[in-house]
């Protein structure tokens, strides 16, 4: 038996000897750290990391699993959780609300407009939800039009955050904002979604005696009309493939909210990681203090990166949904213009602030990668390069059908 298990030992060490032994052959290794090497970019400060997507074994490592800022790859782990919990066919809402009684073709009293988190609530949502209150047979309001937004809380920004980028690279945070609160007062989101009602009403011919203003919607009020956004899956795939901030931010916060807990950032974060640590992701070292990976206090490893790409990507339930709203190499997104020769291979997921340059996604069917390289700051066209250069030796040199 002692000789059987020595003959065993030796065929495995035989054989890891041999792919060791034809991986340098090949030079993928060298190669593709090669690749990553570049003008004013430190191997020091970049983590990589190449998977063969059906069993798991490691084609490419580098730092792995040291904690870098991710930029816009932040919005993968908050894409995974929320399609998990809440479901490709989510769908966020918001309410008109009476609070008084009906006298007639009046109501007697105010109207309340709740928001219920939907980053995508446009004018034309509110202009539906004024002509069902037309359609009532209301003619008049004898109060006034109040904006609910306490289905999150009232934090404008996010910890870690530049003072620039709100209102730069996102709106401000409300669970009620209409058309990502263009106009004035932009701090105030709540409030102009309020006027805006008002002025929808206005328009077809309800007159409101009061002016706009903040308010509750209290439990007993009466609903007198309903708004609905598009299933989740689309707007998971217009916030990757266009990397908007705003649609990540307001999903993180989303996550706790429609969990009956407070509408809160960290509360976020802490549903995302332990979304991760139920499907088997290694999270040693992961921050997740925004959702779109504009904080600096933001970290993520390769590893977790892949291990999120590969849990989306194989989970049947939200598969589609996940894969389709990654951008397509020289077709799509934030991919549109890059890879050219490789068109429609990688889908994936860019990411660049002053701190952090990142890629990862898919190479056809066949592997889950992630690159990510920090510097303060980083060289984001040499990044890109080398990124690129990453990505084009794997699928040159690996299968991917």
């Amino acid at each position: 038996m002692r000789i059987r298990v020595c003959l065993a030992a030796l065929a495995v060490a035989f054989v890891l000897g041999a792919a060791a032994t034809a991986l340098g052959a090949n030079g993928l290794e060298p190669r593709l750290t090669k690749a990553l090497t570049g003008t004013s970019l430190s191997l020091g400060k970049t983590a990589a990391l190449a998977i063969d997507m059906s069993n798991g074994e490691t084609i490419y490592a580098h730092n792995s699993d040291v904690p870098l800022a991710p930029a816009s790859n932040e919005k993968i782990p908050v894409s995974f959780a929320a399609l998990t919990r809440l479901g490709t066919g989510y769908r966020f809402h918001t309410e008109v609300y009476g609070v008084g009684r009906r006298a007639g073709s009046a109501w007697d009293g105010d109207l309340v407009l709740k928001g219920f988190g939907d980053p995508t609530l446009a004018s034309a949502d509110i202009d539906r939800l004024a002509a069902t209150i037309r359609g009532r047979g209301i003619r008049s309001v004898t109060g006034r039009i109040l904006g609910d937004e306490t289905f999150y809380d009232s934090r404008r920004a996010v910890a870690g955050w530049k003072s620039t980028f709100l209102l730069r690279e996102t709106p401000p945070l409300s669970a009620l904002i209409v058309d990502r609160a263009q106009g004035w007062p932009a701090l105030s989101p709540p409030l102009l979604a309020a006027r805006a009602l008002r002025d929808a009403l206005g328009r077809r011919g309800v007159v409101v005696a009061g002016r706009p203003g903040l308010g509750v919607a209290p439990a007993a009020a009466t609903t007198l009309a309903s708004d609905t956004s598009d299933p989740l899956a689309g707007v998971v795939k217009h916030m990757n493939q266009e990397s908007d901030n705003f649609y990540a931010e307001m999903l993180l916060k989303q996550l706790p909210a429609a969990a009956g807990q407070a509408g809160t950032s960290a509360g976020g974060g802490k549903i995302v990681i332990a979304t991760m640590r139920a499907a088997g992701i290694p999270v040693a070292g992961v921050r997740i203090v925004d959702g779109s990976g504009l904080s600096s206090l933001d970290r993520l490893t390769a590893a977790a990166l892949v291990g999120v790409l590969r849990a989306g990507a194989t989970d049947p339930s939200i598969a589609r949904a996940f894969v389709d709203s990654l951008a397509v190499s020289g077709n799509s997104g934030t991919l549109g213009d890059r890879l050219p020769a490789l068109r429609g291979v990688v889908k994936g997921k860019t990411g660049t602030t002053n701190l952090a340059c990142t890629l990862s996604g898919l190479i056809g069917a066949k592997i889950v990668f992630a690159v990510l390289q920090n510097g303060n700051p980083v060289p984001s066209w040499a990044a890109r390069g080398a990124q690129d250069r990453f990505v084009t030796i794997l699928a040159a040199t690996t299968p991917i059908g």
